[in-house]
């Protein structure tokens, strides 16, 4: 039996991409293998959103292009957010590559491995008849899973190389998605993430349903989980402002499985910034979001994205940005320095004008308003009890999510699935350390 290696970079979306792939593949006879080493079939799944991914991505290739010129024989595909529509310049890099393959685009490596002799030909009917990948759901790895909901992406930013590797907006119907949630209900999942490049873009292009007023959209999902036996938590993201509709946060702090827990990047907290981005909202839109989040959930948690270092950006714009962040006082802030994705409106367009180290003083900036702002919004916690899951265990220990997000680590073992209640002991910005609630019932008997 032939066997496969998927190594992955990037995004939850990328997550689920090679996860569904690794499904597919299991369906046509193909096995996992725990290396590339031990592989006829290796898939690298890259990314091209910063170009630490890229990098990262270029060294793996290295690596498995001196284990081909020593003659070793295993079929190489490449897939994700790095291969666009225009392959040449990268194919003449990496000649011993066999097949590129844009983000979901999964025959051409198929087409590979049945040409290298991994694949049964007969088993790729119904692959090209389509009757294979909507009903082909990626094996869950654990209590908590990724579901794509919407690929791609019509926003357009200046800097961003998503709408140009993924393509424009694509919802899938509200019966897959329910159907691959019932599946993973079905095999121990128990938290499911809801997931697009603007999540809340799900169900623009799609039709209403029969008999329906409106089109469905991330609300009409979040309903049709709550029916979803199994299934105890729903999360999403990444979140868009001006997509976040009155309906969607509604939903979110009516219904009960959905946690109270929203990731929504700004970017810029400079309106100039914000227009050259092409981000489409203004500091104003964006703050009365956050504003109607925490009337309707006062609990609720926040994170956002940040970059520092686009082009252009002044000593202003980016002081515009700490003071945006300062008084929203988010629970996390990820932060990353501007570099130019080629292809991009940016790196065409725009000079990459702010100096190197710039760029890391600002970085420094936004990572200790972070760790400061974090640590404010969790030190309260110490003394509060939270529902945890459990998603893994190491060395006596085990580590999960509170609603909120919060990593929760404590002691303990053969938890992995479970819903744990958990009294904090200690925070960081980073994670809390607790004891089991009925674990320290048991000390007091």
């Amino acid at each position: 039996m032939a066997r496969y290696h998927i190594w992955t970079l990037g995004c939850q979306m990328n997550q689920a991409d090679s996860l569904k792939l690794a499904a597919g593949l299991d369906r046509l006879g193909l096995a996992p293998a725990p290396s590339d080493a031990e592989a006829e079939l290796v898939v690298v799944n890259t990314c091209s959103v910063r170009q630490h991914a890229e990098d990262r991505a270029y060294s793996r290739l290295g690596v498995l292009a001196k284990r081909k010129r020593r003659g070793e024989r295993f079929t190489l595909a490449v897939m994700g957010c790095m291969v666009g529509p225009r392959t040449e310049a990268l194919a003449r890099r990496f000649p011993f590559v066999d097949a590129w393959a844009r983000p979901q685009q999964f025959e051409p490596i198929l087409e590979a491995a049945r040409s290298a002799g991994a694949l049964d030909p007969l088993a790729l009917r119904d692959v090209s008849e389509g009757e294979f990948w909507p009903s082909t759901y990626g094996r869950p790895e654990g209590p908590a899973a990724f579901v794509p909901v919407v690929h791609g992406c019509d926003k357009m930013c200046t800097y961003c190389i998503v709408p140009l590797r993924r393509g424009r907006e694509r919802s899938r119907p509200v019966s897959e998605v329910l159907g691959e949630v019932v599946y993973l209900a079905s095999h121990g999942v128990r938290e499911v993430t809801l997931v697009g490049q603007t999540v809340e873009a799900y169900g623009g292009d799609l039709e209403p349903a029969a008999g329906a007023a409106s089109r469905p959209d991330l609300a009409t999902l979040f309903e049709g989980i709550e029916r979803v036996d199994g299934i105890d938590r729903v999360r999403f993201l990444t979140s868009y402002p001006r997509d976040m509709t009155d309906r969607i946060i509604d939903a979110v702090a009516d219904l009960p499985r959905v946690c109270e827990h929203f990731n929504i990047p700004v970017q810029s907290g400079s309106d100039s910034m914000l227009a050259r981005m092409r981000r489409g909202y203004t500091v104003a839109q964006f703050e009365e979001r956050v504003a109607r989040i925490r009337e309707r959930m006062p609990h609720a948690t926040l994170a956002t994205d940040v970059i520092v270092g686009c082009p252009g950006e002044t000593e202003e714009e980016f002081l515009a940005t700490v003071n945006l962040l300062e008084r929203t006082a988010f629970n996390v802030i990820h932060v990353a320095a501007y570099s130019p994705r080629p292809g991009t409106y940016a790196s065409r367009k725009m000079e990459d004008d702010v100096p190197r180290e710039v760029k890391r003083e600002r970085l420094q900036v936004i990572e200790r308003l972070h760790a400061e702002s974090a640590a404010r919004h969790n030190q309260p916690l110490v003394g509060s009890r939270l529902e945890v899951l459990v998603e893994r265990e190491r060395e006596g220990r085990s580590s999960g999510r509170a609603r909120g997000g919060q990593l929760v680590h404590f002691d303990g073992t053969g938890l992995v699935g479970r819903l744990v209640e958990v009294d904090v002991d200690e925070v960081s910005p980073w994670s809390l350390q607790g004891r089991r609630a009925d674990d320290l019932t048991l000390a007091m008997l």
